[in-house]
């Protein structure tokens, strides 16, 4: 079952888990092909800079954290049944608004292509 519509995150089961199961939020320590998705789109969708080795590593470390924590504060992703303040995780919402934001831009042509 994989309900993500970009083609960056189309066909990749650990995102879509993260875009159903509050289990599978994705969060610091986490590694992977994946990671390096979450960190193509934050690039591409709200810029600022993660850490060339946490790139290389597809790694969930302290600079794709506050990229991501950026792109929730500017979105107003907060989980308003139990917080006050976005946080840092990939979870159900974030992983929704980036996979439709990818989406849109990829349709509309806006970049290249997606390197994954």
């Amino acid at each position: 079952m994989n309900c993500l519509k970009s083609k960056l995150f189309r066909g990749d089961a650990r995102l879509a888990g993260a875009l159903v199961d509050h289990a599978r939020h994705v969060t610091k320590g986490d590694h992977g092909p994946h990671v390096r998705k979450i960190q193509s789109a934050i690039l591409m969708l709200e810029g600022g800079a993660i850490d060339g080795k946490e790139i290389e590593a597809q790694r969930y470390g302290p600079t794709t954290a506050r990229a991501v924590l950026a792109y929730k504060n500017r979105r107003g992703i907060i989980n308003r049944s139990y917080q006050s303040a976005a946080d840092d995780i990939v979870g159900i919402m974030t992983m929704r608004t980036l996979d439709l934001e990818m989406a849109w831009i990829e349709s509309h042509d806006l970049i290249a292509g997606v390197r994954t």
